[in-house]
């Protein structure tokens, strides 16, 4: 009985090695975020881009969606290496690329951008392959029921004001001038 409840934890824990094994070598989904530094111009951004997405298709990757990098403000300033000095940027193109892939695959391309100097900062993360990016609701106003009822405030009555001769005038702001 006992050598029986070993056989079955031996071939639990071969099963279970053998679930991890084929599931890194299943493909996940996963996005990259990537900071490409300011000074690159803008014709050259599709270079940087299609580097990227080379890494991708060398890894055996293949593309879900894709966000453009457009220029933006960050909301700290990064530093990153120019060749021998350090530059600091409050600005950089920002994009993302949904794909599926390989364990593998996401690691080499993390490999690929910590070595690629137009990129500033980089994430790689697993994701789920549904579009996840958050949808901009228009406000919605809801009616309030007050229950207290609003009064009108009491008007104030102006008295009719009675003509003002040039000399009453002329003494009032004498009065007022002298003080």
């Amino acid at each position: 009985m006992a050598d029986e409840a070993v056989a079955t934890v031996e071939n639990d824990t071969e099963k279970s090695a053998l679930v991890s094994l084929d599931d890194a070598r299943s493909a996940r989904i996963y996005e990259v975020g990537y900071v490409i530094v300011p000074t690159v111009k803008e014709e050259d951004l599709e270079k940087i881009v299609g580097s990227i997405r080379a890494e991708i298709e060398k890894a055996g990757g293949s593309f879900i969606a894709e966000g453009a990098p457009s220029q933006t403000r960050l909301a700290y300033s990064m530093n990153a290496q120019e060749g021998a000095r350090t530059a600091e940027y409050d600005r950089g193109y920002f994009g993302w690329i949904k794909f599926e892939a390989e364990v593998e695959g996401a690691k080499a391309l993390e490999a690929a951008l910590k070595v690629n100097g137009n990129v500033m900062r980089f994430i790689v993360f697993r994701t789920v392959r549904e579009d996840t990016r958050a949808k901009m609701k228009p406000p919605q106003l809801r009616e309030v029921k007050r229950t207290d009822v609003i009064k009108a405030a009491p008007r104030r009555v102006e008295e009719p004001s009675a003509p003002v001769s040039e000399e009453d005038l002329q003494k009032a702001l004498d009065v007022i001038t002298s003080e």
